[in-house]
């Protein structure tokens, strides 16, 4: 961690949006952050793979955890205070995201795939870099559900980290009506966290190399899917 705390673990100013909209920024940070934490105290992990983080600390390297935008509920309480930097949009959604991403101990680069991604993932280039964590959303912000996009892909070409796959799969939850099937786990269930290998991706990999590694960490998700599918029978 850098000696000086960067202004991404920082909540940013509000002054540029109405009274309203910063009540309503407010109310909702507010609630997902103790949605999440008082569900989230209740859950009981089991960790699969552990391994393969642990070899990429063992390296001195950094992870660039990827997972499914539907698992963020899960995967947040179960990353919270490790200085993990993330991308949120620069969308309204994105505000109020970012500020609850706060409260957990992450750091929040503003921009998307679809807004500012570019610049996004330079300040995520920098601040890995400077030896902080990464965490991607890969099929996000909008989807499709479940299709990998290459940024996680570009920031382990640029930074010489590893792209870490993984899931978390919950016993019993419930299922937002959203693009992406967002999953709120239930109270007191058991949740199957599963790690993949590592992913490394080459400094000087071409764009068809690069699509490869996205064919390879969309089937290394797609493979922790069909496993957490298997133990959630297997508990049922």
């Amino acid at each position: 961690m850098p000696e000086q705390k960067p202004n991404v673990y920082q909540r940013t100013d509000l002054s540029n949006y109405s009274a309203k909209q910063r009540l309503l920024i407010r109310m909702t940070d507010l609630s997902f952050f103790i949605l999440i934490k008082v569900i989230g105290m209740t859950l009981r992990y089991e960790i699969r793979g552990e391994e393969f983080r642990e070899s990429i600390r063992s390296s001195d390297g950094q992870p660039i955890y990827a997972l499914w935008h539907n698992n963020i509920f899960a995967g947040v309480y179960l990353l919270r205070g490790q200085g993990i930097v993330v991308l949120t949009s620069q969308s309204f959604d994105g505000e109020y995201i970012a500020r609850f991403l706060t409260r957990f101990g992450f750091g929040a680069v503003r921009g998307s795939s679809s807004r500012g991604g570019v610049r996004g993932l330079v300040e995520m280039i920098r601040l890995m870099k400077q030896g902080l964590p990464m965490a991607f959303t890969v099929d996000g912000p909008r989807g499709p559900r479940h299709e990998a996009k290459s940024g996680a892909v570009m920031l382990a070409k640029k930074t010489g980290n590893p792209i870490l796959p993984f899931i978390v799969e919950c016993r019993r939850f419930w299922t937002v009506k959203s693009w992406d099937r967002l999953q709120i786990p239930r109270p007191f269930t058991r949740a199957c966290v599963l790690f993949a290998e590592p992913i490394d991706v080459a400094w000087d990999a071409d764009a068809e190399s690069v699509e490869l590694k996205r064919l390879e960490l969309q089937h290394a998700l797609d493979a922790l899917v069909d496993e957490g599918r298997e133990w959630r029978a297997g508990h049922s």
